[in-house]
């Protein structure tokens, strides 16, 4: 494609021809916001936060659509005309919806909070009209507040898209105008199968995880990241973590293998980390029945028996299955210990049944 030499806020910058501004300020560190943009997804440029002023050009353009053709471009983004548009766009968003975070799921992880912020906007200067939308909660994994939502898009391009589950799209218009599913029907009624991609790319309260509301804000959470357990895929996600609970698990957005994408298991099967009958300790049968024990005495039983075993009957006697629920690696020395160690090749996955 070959380099353009650009001018970017008073920065001489090197720019590959055919690259949008938005992505060589990103890689340039200079700071431009954004809302129905998102890296996995088809640009569209229909927010118009990402605004900046181009030099020879009587219109503000959007940075995330405008590719960079010529060389010389001077481009300003923080100039007071940009910022005075985005701080427009962004107290129409406010005026058109229900954003008071006092009360909202996503206080802390809003993108739109965030950029009221960063452009000092204490009251919009329009009449705030909600829009008064039912809340769905027909579903125990997504709650839909329709009145915090901005029309973005990233909902839609996400399920037809990444996901082409092609369930979510805009629904009516003008100021009727809303996102719906399968026709407007509640999440419950639809073909949704509830992966939740639409949860992770909301920029506000608007798509929420049912089961992490009132879990713990945000900066109350530690994050880390883990691989996924459900199958062999490995991807990562990441663990939200409130005193010592997990409340909610996302997708890991430079996941190498799924890149923030999880199915519904991976989202939102997490009940069982700290279901009450699940076991704490090693039980060891006696008299017919099971008794706690240390894991020293569980596992040395454990080997005793496996010994005795082999050197009776043989190798070939004693087989193993391991689990779906376990990491690769850890299938992975499983197999390697009954091979190498027990010298068999009993060994299965229940996950190939």
């Amino acid at each position: 494609m070959g380099e353009l030499g650009i001018m970017i806020d008073g920065r001489n910058i090197k720019a590959e021809k055919g690259s949008t501004i938005l992505e060589i300020c990103q890689k340039n560190g200079i700071h431009v916001p954004t809302l129905c943009y998102h890296p996995r997804l088809r640009v569209v440029g229909t927010c118009r936060v990402c605004v900046v002023e181009v030099e020879g050009e009587s219109r503000l353009t959007s940075a995330c659509t405008t590719p960079v053709e010529k060389e010389g471009m001077v481009v300003y983004t923080k100039s007071e005309r940009v910022l005075e548009a985005r701080r427009m766009v962004v107290e129409l968003l406010l005026a058109g919806g229900d954003h008071n975070c006092l009360y909202c799921e996503g206080n802390g992880r809003c993108e739109l909070q965030d950029l009221a912020y960063e452009l000092r906007i204490e009251q919009t200067r329009f009449p705030i009209e909600q829009p008064a939308w039912n809340i769905d909660t027909s579903n125990p994994m997504i709650f839909r507040d329709l009145n915090k939502c901005i029309l973005c898009g990233r909902c839609v391009r996400a399920c037809n898209e990444v996901q082409v589950n092609k369930v979510i799209d805009f629904g009516y218009r003008g100021h009727r105008g809303k996102i719906v599913t399968d026709g407007d029907k509640d999440y419950v009624d639809s073909t949704c199968v509830f992966c939740g991609e639409c949860v992770q790319v909301c920029p506000t309260g608007a798509l929420v995880e049912q089961k992490a509301r009132f879990g713990g804000r945000p900066w109350d959470a530690k994050v880390v990241t883990s691989t996924c357990a459900y199958c062999g895929t490995g991807c990562s996600i990441d663990l939200h973590v409130v005193d010592g609970k997990v409340v909610k698990i996302t997708g890991t957005e430079d996941g190498v293998v799924n890149k923030g994408s999880l199915c519904v298991k991976g989202r939102f099967g997490y009940d069982f980390i700290h279901h009450e009958d699940r076991l704490k300790t090693p039980l060891v049968k006696e008299n017919g029945s099971f008794r706690e024990a240390s894991w020293d005495e569980a596992l040395g039983m454990v080997a005793t028996r496996l010994g005795e075993i082999k050197n009776t009957y043989g190798s070939d006697s004693i087989g193993g299955l391991s689990s779906a629920r376990c990491t690769n690696e850890e299938n992975y020395l499983m197999q390697k210990f009954m091979r190498a160690v027990m010298g068999t090749n009993n060994i299965d996955h229940c996950a190939r049944l």
